[in-house]
């Protein structure tokens, strides 16, 4: 495993913050900072020429068009083949959807960054679709949150002089762990007689074992139904042509589990998770592979719409 960075770490008068600190403009606040407005939605999708096959404008203009005509939200459409990166509108929205597969590595880790403070202060929450687990702003999210949770086991004093050394899971990006792989994120505590704690975090792969791409149906079960994200929905509900991932998903455990997923050979996912980052909020839906039309199911679109009004909100 190779270093990837090396912070000190230092108290915060409510709780941990964050340790890789990047410059962010000055955005409007979120939808209940600010009344009852709806939230500003961007949908940000790398457009795969293979969405034609399932959706005839793109996947993320589908999701674009019911967020706008069904649920009269106030949303802009954005591609990464737009100026900046599709990006240049993110200090005047409430939240972003995401959706990237094979292009992650054309977003610079300083964009993440950005967002991921935007996330952290409050101004933007994140609702990450399907491949976006490995989008760059879905997996500094998720290494913040593991930053901050692994700060969080020390003492003020312990903390404020802190020494965090970060490595990856892997030895090259994008590649998935194994079954037997350890589970990632880590965190192991090196205290000296003298001197600071070293703090030795493995980071979150963003990643999972297996996905299988033959279109077989998977049966999405409510895990928790008084959640906001599944507020409307059945008990279960069936996606007929979908592909799938099998646990473990290497993340931080999220702080709610609401949607589980299950295939008829015995995989299954956590397939709607949400995490809360600072006063921010990031929520994950796994389904949504750009040559299966997952998002003309009505339940899955409920879902996604659910989750950018709960994301919308602060913390």
């Amino acid at each position: 495993m190779q270093t990837r960075r090396k912070f000190i770490g230092r108290a915060a008068g409510h709780g941990m913050a964050a340790l890789a600190t990047v410059a962010i403009g000055t955005g409007c606040a979120g939808p209940t900072g600010g009344g009852h407005r709806k939230p500003r939605v961007l949908v940000w999708d790398e457009r795969q020429p293979a969405q034609k096959q399932a959706y005839a404008k793109g996947l993320g203009a589908r999701v674009a068009q019911h967020l706008r005509d069904s649920e009269r939200l106030d949303v802009t459409e954005a591609l990464i083949d737009d100026p900046a990166q599709g990006l240049g509108h993110l200090d005047h929205m409430d939240v972003v959807v995401w959706w990237g597969h094979v292009r992650h590595a054309e977003i610079e880790t300083s964009t993440a960054l950005r967002i991921v403070e935007r996330i952290r202060s409050g101004k933007l929450g994140m609702v990450a679709l399907h491949s976006a687990h490995w989008s760059r702003p879905f997996v500094e999210a998720m290494a913040a949150i593991s930053r901050d949770r692994a700060m969080a086991a020390l003492s003020e004093e312990e903390r404020a002089r802190a020494v965090v050394t970060e490595t990856e899971l892997l030895p090259r990006p994008f590649m998935a762990p194994s079954y037997m792989e350890r589970r990632s994120p880590s965190v192991l505590y090196k205290r000296p007689p003298t001197g600071p704690v070293e703090v030795r975090l493995v980071r979150p792969n963003c990643c999972f074992p297996a996905y299988r791409g033959d279109g077989k149906p998977s049966e999405v079960r409510v895990k928790l139904p008084g959640h906001p994200v599944a507020k409307g929905l059945p008990p279960r509900f069936t996606l007929d042509l979908t592909e799938m991932y099998d646990e473990p998903f290497h993340v931080p455990d999220p702080d709610e589990v609401v949607l589980e997923e299950h295939w008829a050979a015995g995989e299954w996912f956590r397939s709607g998770a949400a995490w809360n980052l600072g006063r921010g909020r990031v929520f994950y839906f796994r389904p949504g592979h750009e040559t299966y039309a997952v998002y003309e199911n009505p339940w899955a679109l409920k879902v996604v719409a659910n989750a950018v009004r709960w994301a919308g909100s602060h913390a």
